[in-house]
């Protein structure tokens, strides 16, 4: 243990003397640089209670940049805990680095230190977000990622008149920290949350709320590009406004062909931009958000809203509630889900490899393993071929780099080892897993680039 803590605070120090010349060099028109600082203090739903945010703002700020850029961010932690950022989505070209899952890329940031990252925004643009990668701290550290095209390429849509970011994500009234330190314990699963947010504004449907209310203004026939991020822990969420329907036209930074809805279906991770005209009677319309819940698993299943008001009006007229989907409809999900296609233009071409190296068959859910100081005898675990990762003390990608040996094993498997009905209801059999660090090289399997098939 003390010898992979000297690790991590030894690794760290290089890091930043490394950058500190780097960030000395004079400014350069396509290099975007940030500063993030991680303080805390928030109230929502009568609650006030200190929450880990980035620049004192939830959500965090908005990281700007176009395709083709290098993008620098220094992150100084003021927090009481250890952090790291991940860049969500954002290819990592041999720049893995840079990337900040905590301990499988790099340790994290400790208490009171600094760290800069240091990646190219390559052949992507659209809408992604970062967040903390560590513990439940991605509940309130989070933000949008916006990356325009180059210079002079226009959107493949029709220009909007402006453009918004909805930043979908959760509210605890107790510490979240606390919160799955103590089902940790207790081997049961967590509490829902108590309310989920719009730019981190529950809305007026909640206690306390009135003030908390995001709200944006359009004008009557212009249209609008809105960058919607689910930053919510587990909850697939469908959105919807009021009387206005919705062109979807990019999914995860990747540009769709384009189609028309009055709601859409956002997984915890996703980004989704879509295009709405203000073509209604000019008045305040609710946007609204709820979860997606097919199984009989608790959710937080209460309704976030925010309000898309036309200029003009006052705001004393009540707005107007969208028609979410039902909360279990599954028709809507896979008729919505359906239609999500890239755009696959001469421009925009969708790159997918036919030929075939490796047939992977990947099970994910949740095991069950035994626990005696637990509160049921059992402790709900994730599984995935039925192993139950062991979170090491010194970065995966640090340990195969340097050659550190004992810190994972390479022989993660293609397919479960224990086959049961994967697709049983009510699943019962089968639930324990085995625990590891174990993990699958790919880069060996043949001289050539690898293609993947997974299941």
């Amino acid at each position: 243990m003390e010898m992979h803590n000297h690790w991590c605070s030894a690794s760290l120090f290089l890091i930043i003397s490394c950058f500190v010349g780097f960030l000395s060099f004079p400014a350069d028109a396509a290099v975007k640089k940030n500063q993030f600082d991680v303080v805390k203090n928030v109230s929502r739903l009568c609650h006030s209670k200190p929450i880990v945010t980035v620049n004192g703002t939830f959500p965090g700020p908005t990281i700007y940049a176009r395709e083709g850029n290098r993008v620098l961010i220094n992150v100084t932690d003021y927090a009481q805990y250890n952090l790291s950022i991940n860049w969500h989505g954002l290819k990592q070209y041999r720049n893995g680095w840079a990337d900040g899952p905590a301990y499988i890329t790099r340790c994290p940031i400790k208490t009171g230190h600094s760290h800069t990252y240091d990646f190219n925004v390559t052949g992507q643009r659209g809408t992604l977000w970062w967040h903390a990668h560590i513990l439940w701290l991605r509940a309130t550290v989070y933000g949008a990622i916006v990356i325009m095209p180059k210079e002079g390429t226009p959107f493949p849509f029709p220009q909007p008149y402006q453009e918004t970011n909805i930043v979908l994500g959760e509210w605890w009234n107790s510490d979240v920290e606390t919160i799955v330190n103590l089902v940790n314990k207790l081997g049961l699963p967590p509490q829902t949350s108590d309310a989920h947010t719009i730019n981190g504004k529950p809305g007026p449907l909640f206690p306390c709320s009135e003030k908390h209310t995001f709200a944006m203004e359009v004008d009557s026939g212009k249209t609008y590009l809105l960058r919607i991020v689910n930053a919510a822990l587990n909850d697939e969420l469908f959105f919807a406004i009021a009387g206005h329907n919705m062109t979807v036209v990019e999914i995860d930074a990747v540009y769709a062909k384009p189609f028309t809805t009055q709601a859409i279906l956002i997984a915890p991770g996703q980004t989704t931009n879509v295009l709405v005209k203000a073509d209604q009677s000019p008045s305040r319309y609710f946007m609204a958000a709820r979860p997606f819940m097919d199984a009989p698993i608790p959710v937080d299943n209460k309704t976030v809203t925010a309000i898309l008001q036309y200029k003009g009006i006052p705001n004393t007229v009540p707005p107007t509630l969208p028609q979410l989907p039902a909360p279990n409809d599954t028709n809507f999900a896979l008729s919505y889900t359906s239609k999500l296609k890239s755009l696959n233009t001469p421009q925009y071409p969708a790159q997918v490899p036919l030929p075939v190296d490796r047939h992977l068959f990947y099970t994910i859910g949740l095991g069950q393993n035994p626990c005696p100081t637990c509160q049921n005898g059992t402790k709900l675990t994730a599984s995935l071929n039925n192993i139950t990762f062991v979170m090491p003390k010194i970065g995966l990608l640090q340990a195969h780099y340097f050659n550190i040996s004992g810190v994972f094993r390479a022989d993660f498997p293609g397919r479960p080892p224990v086959p049961f009905n994967y697709t049983g209801a009510p699943l019962t059999a089968n639930l324990g897993t085995s625990l590891g660090t174990r993990l699958m090289e790919l880069g060996n399997l043949i001289p050539r680039k690898t293609r993947l098939n997974s299941t």
